[in-house]
């Protein structure tokens, strides 16, 4: 959520800086909001001052006297009145805050301007693309994958993107996860195991809400199983304050993921490259807000050292405007190279929401120099998301015998050096 301080005091500014992301908003309607609920605001106060000094009357009357009994007359129709306009306050209110919920975070000046996926910036790249892969297929068409990768038997039980591992299927997926695990540990992030379903207020804190209501599975209570562990991760601090001397605070997260992934075709579709359930390790920072950037760049140099670890060429994207979420001020998307499909397929987001999530969630440390309440800034990014990596490790490292080898860091999680389909 933004400052509603900011918005009102520099409008041209706030219109500005949101015009980079290409998104449609009515920032006059919600200026328009703001100022009636202020003025509806002073309205109340000012009968309840009135509530105030006419009780203050009562006490100074001999009770039953016309004077007295004047004065209780007033100060009920007085109360009558401020409890009607109580109650337009309290609409206001809630349209403000809805209206104040639709309105995306602000990008930070170093973003690039642009409108489309084609107009991000190639920030950084690790590895040739073209020295890896020489007997790369897609990894679908890997004889034996669906073996070891059972879509059909998934699709059966639950449906399209729910795929069964099987065997060294299972086994591979296993090990990723542990050494993604036990290598940000060594970064420094402490590991939390979160639930895997949220209510309606964690994910409003978080922006998937009011945004993303059509990519999450919803529960009848309402709940929601989680996109992404940030989800839960972020809100484990909502509505607290936390030492200012604890921050930066690391943790990371294994959860499963679950999203509708709605609007997808073709080859983007195929194999493990986009699924309804997929597990993910998440990386999540609460820093103080003069790190904030820094801690971004740190952040994202964690994902790529496991990138960096398994072998795979990568790239790291800066965000255009346009292409920028809801909810960030800057993200990097980190993509591997996918011999066998010749693309990049993207496996980590590493994103700054500055105070955004904060403020909806009342993230707060108190500050050393004023004494009051500062909004945390959240940065998180994955570190990593399975499926991908895994397509890009089995078409990179297929031998000619259609085995795989596995990378020097991943064996000891995995327990042999090839993957074999027989």
């Amino acid at each position: 959520m933004l400052d509603s301080k900011l918005i009102r005091e520099t409008p041209d500014l706030v219109r500005a800086a949101l015009a980079k992301k290409h998104l449609t908003v009515d920032l006059d309607a919600v200026l328009a909001i703001d100022a009636a609920w202020r003025a509806q605001l002073q309205e109340v106060e000012q009968l309840r001052a009135k509530q105030k000094a006419a009780n203050t009357a009562m006490a100074a009357l001999p009770k039953g006297s016309p004077e007295f009994i004047a004065k209780v007359q007033e100060m009920k129709a007085v109360s009558t009145q401020a409890k009607e306009h109580e109650v337009q306050l309290k609409e206001t209110e809630e349209k403000f805050r809805t209206a104040m919920l639709s309105l995306p975070n602000l990008p930070h000046a170093s973003v690039p301007e642009g409108r489309t996926p084609e107009e991000n910036v190639v920030f950084a790249t690790n590895g040739d693309p073209a020295g890896v892969g020489p007997h790369a297929l897609p990894h679908w068409e890997i004889a034996g994958f669906e073996k070891l990768f059972d879509f059909a038997r998934g699709a059966k039980v639950t449906g399209a993107g729910f795929p069964f591992y099987v065997g060294d299927g299972a086994r591979i997926v296993r090990a990723l996860l542990h050494f993604f695990l036990d290598e940000n540990a060594k970064a420094g992030y402490v590991e939390v195991a979160p639930p895997i379903f949220v209510n309606a207020a964690s994910a409003t804190a978080t922006g998937q809400l009011p945004d993303k209501e059509g990519q999450m599975y919803e529960t009848s209570d309402p709940l929601y199983a989680v996109p992404t562990a940030e989800v839960p991760l972020t809100n484990f601090f909502r509505d607290e304050i936390v030492d200012e001397a604890a921050l930066p605070i690391y943790r990371c997260a294994y959860t499963p993921c679950f999203r509708r992934e709605a609007g997808s075709y073709g080859k983007d579709v195929r194999g493990l490259n986009r699924l309804h359930q997929f597990d993910k390790v998440e990386l999540l920072k609460w820093v103080h807000p003069a790190t904030s950037y820094d801690e971004l760049d740190k952040l994202r140099g964690d994902a790529e050292r496991l990138l960096q670890k398994l072998e795979l060429p990568y790239r790291v994207l800066l965000m255009c405007g346009g292409d920028l979420g809801f909810a960030q001020s800057k993200k990097y998307d980190l993509e591997v190279w996918s011999a066998g499909q010749k693309r990049w397929l993207e496996v980590s987001s590493c994103s700054n929401f500055e105070a955004f999530q904060a403020r909806r969630a009342q993230i707060r440390f108190r500050g050393k120099e004023s004494g009051k309440p500062e909004l945390v800034h959240t940065i998180n990014g994955s570190g990593l998301a399975v499926p991908r990596v895994l397509a890009a490790l089995l078409e990179n490292n297929l031998q000619p015998d259609g085995r795989v080898k596995i990378p020097a860091a991943l064996v000891p999680y995995f327990g042999k050096e090839f993957l074999s389909f027989a």
